[in-house]
């Protein structure tokens, strides 16, 4: 006699908001996995008199990233230089630098980081990978 009818809910804005925001972390999570340091990979750092420079590198030859840190957290000059890769950031304190770059040396490489002020060199402060 009467057709039932079954009632279908629309999405609400709240349910679109929480799937949205699931797939956000979800998306957010897969990116850091996949930008993530391997597991391999290997840090060492050393401090100067002004700064410390750290280095994360994978065996003997690929440095991922150089480090700055300034001792008393005071701003200047940063800078970075391994092999043929030099780079800088002023204004700062403490700064990474993404290199992700395989270098020849033997039986040493260097990797090295510097603190300019007022133009003037303060320090240049390097870590040996063996």
């Amino acid at each position: 006699m009467y057709a039932r009818q079954e009632m279908v809910r629309p999405a609400t804005t709240a349910w679109r908001r929480l799937a949205t925001v699931a797939a956000a972390f979800t998306a957010a999570a897969a990116f850091g996995m996949v930008t993530a340091a391997p597991a391999s990979a290997s840090v060492k750092s050393t401090c100067g008199s002004y700064i410390c420079v750290a280095t994360a590198y994978q065996g003997r030859d690929f440095v991922q990233d150089i480090t700055v840190t300034t001792r008393e957290g005071l701003p200047g000059t940063l800078r970075a230089f391994v092999g043929d890769f030099r780079d800088s950031k002023a204004g700062v304190s403490r700064w990474r630098f993404p290199v992700n770059r395989e270098f020849r040396a033997y039986p040493k490489l260097a990797v090295c980081g510097g603190l300019d002020r007022s133009g003037r060199v303060i320090e240049n402060h390097c870590v040996l990978i063996p």
